[in-house]
């Protein structure tokens, strides 16, 4: 009797054990020495194929550290191609490459004069950017575009000075997964700023490289009025056909405002019986041919159509 007793112990003991040894891999791991698990390039679950640094910002561990220089080049990532501006519902708009994939600014880098400092194990979890083949979007001055060399002799895109890179954990378009990792991380704006978390906003001001400051909307996209409505008395010239090309701008909270004083804000009933969006009692409307923040394509359509000043103006330069 005790011997059967004391076998089902011992059992029960290695039971234990052997549950206790797969819990301590999981994310629920008690206080103690824990080994980072860093895949090699090629191995994450990136569209890239970038390695990923455990499973969540509070186990990478190169979120605050430049790391080690293997003296290795960094595994080579494909070239950003022609940059985008997505507009993120939290950060505001931020740049992409041409797949939608996020790219960040490191803190511990330096962009007076543009220097990198992640690299070895560092440059795994966030894969330089490839200085070639990159090209800037409507929305981001290309004067805002360079490229740095790295230590291993590499050039590594740059926006702003600041050098750019991707996260091995955003895995699909519009991941902002590295936003804010480690205090250090930043995805980065059109002029090569930190982007920061915002209140979305119903109409706010765009800093556009070729007509300066531009009232957009809350998903970023381009006002314009038309030369043939007219503010008072009120007329609308653009409807019927008209209407597939050019939307009428939803009206706006007036508590949602960024960068425009509320007095020139205020909404319009159209003939249909649908509300508009003024701006300086103009109605304003959107481009279906700007596809992303900052595009301006509809700038001088016809000789009658423009983007509108945070005073309320039409803004007549032709790109």
């Amino acid at each position: 009797m005790i011997t059967r007793r004391r076998a089902g112990l011992a059992a029960a003991a290695v039971a234990t054990l052997a549950l206790t040894a797969g819990c301590g891999s999981s994310d629920n791991q008690s206080a103690g020495t824990t080994t980072d698990n860093v895949q090699p390039a090629g191995q994450g679950t990136s569209q890239y194929g970038y390695g990923s640094a455990g499973s969540g910002q509070g186990s990478d561990p190169y979120g605050g550290q430049a790391g080690g220089d293997s003296g290795k080049p960094a595994a080579a990532g494909p070239s950003a191609g022609t940059l985008a501006l997505h507009q993120d519902a939290k950060l505001g708009p931020v740049v992409t490459d041409s797949k939608g994939m996020t790219l960040y600014r490191f803190d511990k880098d330096t962009a007076e004069p543009p220097k990198s400092n992640c690299s070895g194990s560092c440059a795994t979890t966030w894969p330089p950017v490839p200085a070639d083949g990159s090209s800037a979007p409507a929305g981001i001055a290309k004067s805002a575009l360079g490229s740095v060399t790295r230590a291993d002799g590499t050039k590594q895109l740059t926006i702003g000075g600041w050098p750019a890179y991707r996260y091995a954990k955003d895995t699909k378009a519009g991941d902002t997964k590295g936003q804010g990792v480690g205090g250090t991380w930043n995805a980065l704006t059109a002029e090569g700023k930190k982007a920061v978390a915002q209140e979305p906003m119903d109409v706010s001001v765009l800093n556009q490289p070729e007509l300066g400051q531009i009232l957009v909307d809350g998903n970023g996209m381009t006002l314009y009025r038309f030369n043939k409505d007219s503010a008072w008395p009120m007329k609308f010239g653009c409807n019927d056909a008209c209407l597939d090309t050019w939307k009428p701008a939803k009206p706006a909270d007036r508590s949602k405002l960024k960068g425009i004083a509320p007095k020139l804000i205020s909404t319009v009933t159209r003939p249909d019986g649908i509300r508009q969006l003024a701006v300086d009692c103009w109605p304003v409307y959107t481009f279906t041919g700007d596809k992303q923040p900052g595009d301006i394509n509809g700038q001088g359509k016809m000789g009658l159509w423009f983007a509108v000043s945070k005073d309320g103006k039409k803004i007549t330069t032709t790109p």
